[in-house]
């Protein structure tokens, strides 16, 4: 029996419940959570097991990817928002394990797009990085769909989540 996990998974629910909704006594405010999710995409052909995803809000393009994420932010070891030429990026940097994922992933699935969603008060779609070359340091680094407010609060989401995992 395969259980899968769509939505909403119930770790995360357990730190938005203790950080999200409680507070942090330490700080006296409420804590962010955010979700990372790294999503292969897949061929038209394929029915199970994936779903069509809309990515650029401006300018929809349609992807199919497997719905199960192959990495999550369980793996984040720190996020940042970095300036880039003209914007800004969102690096990530996961931990051994996560490392280890991104690298067998980027290796077996070169020319393939990973689709990557956050969860942080709102699901979006953010980015769509073609997977060009095999990723052997544990970071990630893409333009999201997203305003440098919206990055801001994903990364300290990120941030809060991963110091609660390690």
């Amino acid at each position: 029996m395969r259980i899968c996990s769509h939505a909403f998974n119930t770790y995360l629910l357990a730190v938005l419940l203790a950080f999200g909704v409680t507070g942090c006594k330490s700080f006296g405010k409420k804590k962010e959570a955010s979700t990372l999710r790294l999503h292969l995409e897949v061929g038209a052909d394929r029915t199970d097991g994936t779903t069509q995803v809309a990515l650029n809000r401006d300018h929809p393009i349609y992807l199919n990817i497997e719905k199960d994420p192959f990495l999550t932010e369980h793996y984040v070891k720190n996020a940042a928002v970095l300036d880039a030429m003209g914007g800004f990026s969102i690096f990530v940097q996961f931990d051994q394990k996560g490392t280890w994922l991104l690298e067998q992933y980027s290796t077996a699935n070169k020319g393939r797009r990973v689709v990557i969603g956050s969860q942080f008060g709102e699901v979006r779609w953010l980015a769509a990085p073609m997977f060009t070359k095999r990723i052997t340091d544990g970071t990630l680094v893409f333009t999201p769909d997203a305003t440098r407010p919206e990055a801001e609060r994903i990364v300290r989401g990120l941030n809060n989540v991963a110091k609660e995992v390690q």
